[in-house]
């Protein structure tokens, strides 16, 4: 009765540590990776990938929310928005918070599992990458490349899962994720930069008083400029790719148009620099994401 007591008394804290009440940040993950299941597909993958790519988008970003607040929990202290987190202010002890983020990992290799090797091999570095982000920003000037890669390895995985055969090797990749494919990774880590760009410029001031390096604090003064340049290049990127590359329609440069139009008030959000602007255009990106996924199902769905 005491140990259902003291679960039920730590649960909320749980949620809290892995930011359940803010679904922004799976959904930053989600969008790009159900688009790579479609794309791959050429239209609907399926339940079970549908499933297992879901669910294990929000147990990994939530793993991951572990591992960083673990990893940040010295820094974090001494910025007002975070202070509060459960592993700073000591509510959960860092064992708690690592051994919940392992369980959450592990549920999440036990759905890849459920695909095909050339997905549980991309599933090794896609776990190496997370774990290493939260101490990037330690050595790199900056460090959301990093959270960029993080963020776009379910666009591999979504091709492998579908395009992949039964070949433990790295030509089994290779065979499975086209060049095009590579290339949405590569708008997808600039789409990263722009809006973890606008996140760091949110907690500028209490990162250069700490030492934390960040891209809002690299960029300087050009800071505004170069979230627009990333939107540029995803938006762009993904718009050329989808119609010379995968064969998609008007539905699709539609839903590009509408992405760059809310691209374009991100950048009024953010051109004052304050607080309030740039965390509301880093918090609404998820509709960039879903906008451009929802071109690419109307567009394969052959209506």
């Amino acid at each position: 009765m005491n140990a259902a007591a003291t679960l039920a008394d730590r649960l909320p804290l749980y949620l809290n540590l892995i930011r359940w009440d803010r679904p922004a940040g799976w959904l930053l993950l989600l969008w790009p990776t159900l688009t790579a299941l479609w794309l791959a597909a050429d239209g609907f993958p399926g339940w079970h990938l549908l499933a297992v790519f879901t669910a294990g988008t929000v147990l990994m970003r939530s793993a991951g929310c572990c591992i960083n607040d673990v990893a940040d929990r010295e820094f974090d202290r001494h910025v007002k928005r975070t202070a509060g987190r459960p592993v700073t202010s000591g509510a959960l002890s860092v064992r708690q918070a690592l051994q919940f983020g392992a369980l959450l990992a592990f549920l999440a290799f036990l759905l890849v599992l459920s695909t095909n090797p050339p997905t549980i091999l991309l599933s090794i570095p896609a776990l190496a990458v997370a774990v290493a982000y939260p101490y990037a920003k330690r050595v790199l000037a900056m460090p959301q490349a990093v959270l960029g890669v993080a963020f776009s390895f379910g666009i591999p995985m979504g091709f492998t899962a579908v395009l992949g055969g039964s070949t433990w090797s790295l030509q089994g990749i290779a065979d499975a994720v086209p060049p095009a494919a590579w290339g949405w990774v590569l708008a997808n880590l600039c789409w990263v930069l722009a809006y973890d760009t606008e996140y760091a410029m949110v907690d500028r001031d209490d990162d250069l008083r700490i030492g934390i390096r960040t891209s809002a604090i690299t960029l300087g003064r050009f800071d505004v400029a170069a979230v627009m340049l990333f939107y540029l290049a995803a938006l762009g990127g993904w718009l050329w790719l989808g119609r010379a590359h995968f064969g998609l329609g008007w539905g699709f440069q539609i839903a590009c148009n509408l992405a760059f139009a809310q691209a374009l008030w991100h950048g009024l959000l953010i051109r004052g620099r304050r607080r309030e602007g740039c965390f509301k255009a880093f918090r609404l990106n998820h509709w960039i994401g879903a906008t451009v996924f929802a071109g690419v199902v109307f567009d394969l769905s052959r209506l």
